[in-house]
């Protein structure tokens, strides 16, 4: 046998040894299928959940519904009361929180230094995230409801979720102001701007598409929680008198709506509430998807 064979041979041995020479295998087969047969099946089940309750929920979804409140005299069970505290709810815990949940990641990933005391931050963030709705409930309840003397209001109930989506709003701006190149950082130092306009001016504009999807996570958290809002907040659903008075009144969210609906056994008026909420849920996604694209430096 010749040099130049032998050579082929061995060629041709390692090509078949290799990645690409190789058979597909029964094993990759059988994951392959697993993996798109759980996909499917995730599909199935939101296809499956939103189909049901849109079927249900959209016959009672009306312009009175939406448009009123509930009263007995009138015989309506209208929602738009619990639309407006849900409002109120939302905008009163983003102006809480997003500040206090930006300013801690900033100082976590730009002043602070790495230590002992930045992974007990961590540690407790991760660890808030983790608890129960409903003990944040409780706590608001005795904290701010009984001890501030708040009582049942939207302002309890704004500051007990204030407490859920701070973990949620640090962690993500966390993770936006990281994928930041740090070239950013030392070519604005490089040409003499100080550290705090280096942060306005570069890192919050690049990393704000990972803010914003921060921040409408959490709303879309604030929106579908209820079992802290029925500990803090209570289940009114007048109208607001006045812009501010509204908020130390109690004032039930959607949420809180849906629940008593199908505590009275009122099983169309609790679809319909089902559907306004997955039109909102659907519509905070679509937000945050395009958000995303338009404040991203690279795409835009």
């Amino acid at each position: 046998m010749t040099g130049e064979a032998a050579i082929r041979i061995n060629e041709n041995s390692v090509i078949r040894e290799s990645i690409y020479g190789k058979r597909i295998r029964s094993t990759d087969v059988i994951l392959t299928g697993i993996i798109y047969g759980c996909a499917s099946l995730s599909m199935l089940l939101l296809i499956g959940i939103l189909g049901y309750t849109f079927v249900r929920g959209v016959p009672h979804v009306t312009w009175s519904f939406l448009s009123t409140v509930s009263s007995a005299t009138k015989g309506t069970f209208g929602i738009l009361g619990n639309i407006i505290n849900t409002l109120y709810i939302v905008v009163i815990t983003l102006l809480i929180a997003t500040p206090i949940g930006v300013g801690s990641a900033v100082y976590l990933n730009e002043y602070a230094k790495p230590g002992k005391i930045v992974r007990l931050i961590v540690f407790t963030t991760e660890t808030l995230s983790g608890i129960p709705s409903i003990i944040f409930g409780l706590f608001g309840m005795v904290f701010f409801g009984n001890t501030l003397g708040l009582g049942y209001s939207i302002l309890t109930g704004s500051l007990t979720l204030t407490l859920m989506i701070l973990p949620l709003i640090t962690r993500t701006t966390q993770e936006a102001l990281k994928t930041v190149p740090d070239s950013y950082r030392h070519g604005a130092l490089g040409i003499g701007a100080t550290k705090w306009y280096m942060i306005r001016t570069i890192l919050l504009p690049s990393a704000m598409p990972g803010i914003l999807t921060g921040v409408i996570l959490a709303i879309g958290r604030i929106v579908g929680e209820s079992a802290a809002l029925l500990f803090t907040a209570g289940s009114g659903y007048y109208l607001p008198k006045n812009l501010f008075g509204k908020v130390l009144e109690s004032g039930g969210t959607l949420t809180i709506q849906l629940y008593l609906f199908m505590q009275k056994a009122k099983y169309n008026e609790a679809f319909g509430v089902a559907v306004v909420l997955l039109v909102i849920v659907l519509a905070i996604n679509a937000l945050a998807k395009y958000l995303s694209h338009r404040f991203n430096v690279e795409t835009r």
